[in-house]
């Protein structure tokens, strides 16, 4: 498998990195475990649950000591000229609304497949309440398409920090942790040969769960 051609984080993604990591240990004392657990090259997902519009920049903030990570957004989020520079310029994917996430996984299994490592959010949407969320089918179909492993990701704090309807970023502690990956035999084994993704979805909750020492949903 390809190590994914635009996979090594240049300077400007490196500087965007830096910045948003020292903003976060100075106002959230942001706290990182489990780095050596995502792999050095080739593809694979980083999957972690979604408590705030905090968790993308801070999961690529620490990650990118290792690789360069790529998210999906909303294409609305790409309208503005410098918004679509920057968030192309650091490895963003937009999505789009007439195609929904049929278009989200075509776009995350072709960076996958390439060697890229992509961040997703199984349970789709942010939580209402602080609590684990149900994933998604789609993100089973998509790891056992892609033939990838998966890294399970847990924030803590980023809900606290900023939920929904929030006017400020209160200044709450942090703590992400990247457990133990999933591997592509075990998704496998997980889905069966009647690919029950639906399984392989619950399997990734609940490794985000066990990374974040809190019960699933």
């Amino acid at each position: 498998m390809n190590s994914g051609a635009d996979d090594k984080p240049d300077f400007f993604y490196r500087l965007s990195c830096r910045t948003v990591a020292l903003w976060a240990m100075i106002y959230h004392r942001l706290e990182v475990r489990g780095l050596e657990n995502i792999p050095r090259s080739g593809g694979c997902v980083i999957a972690a649950n979604h408590g705030s519009f905090l968790d993308p920049p801070l999961v690529a903030c620490r990650g990118y000591l290792r690789r360069k990570i790529h998210f999906l957004a909303r294409e609305s989020l790409f309208d503005s000229k410098l918004g679509n520079w920057y968030l192309r310029k650091v490895g963003v994917m937009p999505m789009s609304r007439d195609r929904g996430d049929v278009g989200a996984l075509r776009t995350a299994v072709k960076l996958l497949k390439s060697g890229s490592c992509v961040c997703l959010f199984p349970e789709g949407t942010r939580t209402r309440d602080g609590k684990l969320q149900t994933a998604k089918g789609g993100i089973g179909f998509l790891v056992n398409k892609a033939g990838v492993p998966v890294v399970p990701a847990y924030l803590d704090g980023t809900f606290r920090a900023y939920p929904r309807h929030a006017r400020w970023i209160r200044p709450v502690k942090i703590r992400l942790t990247f457990g133990t990956p999933i591997s592509h035999e075990e998704i496998q084994a997980t889905a069966g040969d009647g690919g029950n993704y639906e399984q392989v979805a619950a399997l990734i909750m609940q490794r985000i769960a066990d990374a974040g020492g809190v019960s699933p949903t």
